[in-house]
């Protein structure tokens, strides 16, 4: 039975809700979002490297908190997304609809409400 969309968490205009399996899922532009364990409440841990391979989920210029959504200034000056505190990511080797970066290294989960 999928879960009653009357029940959905708030979410900022980058973010989008998709039911998969039952259950809510957030992307953006069509990416399943993840969080790093490594990361601190509001802050980053995955730069350079790390961040080609896993995306931030940057905000637009007009992007205001909701819900538990949450907006923090990464090293390079960018504001990224935070869901319960925790910054937010893509895999950049996701294709559309894909949750591969689910487990990676045991450090990388896709986000839920």
């Amino acid at each position: 039975m999928p879960p009653d969309l009357s029940t959905a968490p708030q979410m900022p205009e980058d973010v989008s809700l998709f039911v998969e399996d039952g259950k809510f899922v957030f992307r953006s532009n069509d990416a399943t979002i993840y969080t790093y364990d490594r990361d601190g409440v509001g802050r980053s841990n995955c730069n350079g490297e790390c961040a080609r391979m896993w995306p931030p989920v940057v905000a637009s210029s007009k992007a205001r908190p909701i819900g538990d959504w949450t907006l923090f200034t990464r090293a390079d000056s960018s504001k990224q997304w935070a869901y319960k505190g925790k910054p937010v990511y893509t895999f950049s080797q996701d294709q559309v609809g894909e949750n591969n970066g689910d487990g990676v290294d045991g450090v990388w989960h896709i986000v839920k409400p």
